[in-house]
């Protein structure tokens, strides 16, 4: 028998409001805490209703953690950024689907995102230009190793050798 409505009903209002976040899209454990609480809702029964999701397999934080991550990777941001980004959000473990690439994978991430976005030349002599790419990868999350062969590429289509 289903339960009853009841708006001051804590529980029920936060089963309601979870269920309504997850249905959206995935959520970390710590991210649907904090919306709860938000929403006046005591802790102690956010702590219980979160723990019956997780049972349930609705909650998952990593699955929220891979999915995070892969839609993050497709914008084009690197590693380092992914990594802060899922600890704001509560998750402090790293993604498979991070885990699996190596430097030569992110490297050749920020070599396609740097193209993209400022062209193959050759900027080895203009320091001035080269800082501001690196800046800007730097800003996008991919360390000094995979920075440094984004900027020693040279897209041999360009022709400026």
């Amino acid at each position: 028998m289903a339960k009853q409505e009841n708006p001051d009903d804590q529980e029920y209002k936060a089963r309601s409001v979870a269920l309504r976040l997850l249905a959206r899209r995935e959520h970390s454990r710590a991210e649907l805490s904090l919306k709860l609480r938000q929403r006046k809702i005591e802790n102690g029964v956010i702590e219980r209703v979160l723990d019956d999701y997780e049972a349930e397999g609705w909650l998952n934080d990593d699955r929220f953690a891979d999915v995070y991550a892969r839609q993050r990777m497709d914008l084009g941001y690197g590693p380092l950024r992914i990594q802060a980004e899922l600890q704001q959000r509560g998750v402090h473990r790293t993604p498979d689907c991070v885990d699996e690439r190596d430097d030569n994978d992110w490297s050749e991430m920020a070599i396609r995102l740097r193209v993209k976005r400022f062209g193959g030349t050759n900027i080895r002599d203009d320091w001035e230009e080269k800082a501001r790419q690196a800046r800007f990868l730097t800003r996008r999350g991919f360390a000094a190793d995979h920075i440094e062969a984004a900027l020693d590429f040279v897209d041999p289509e360009d022709g400026l050798f």
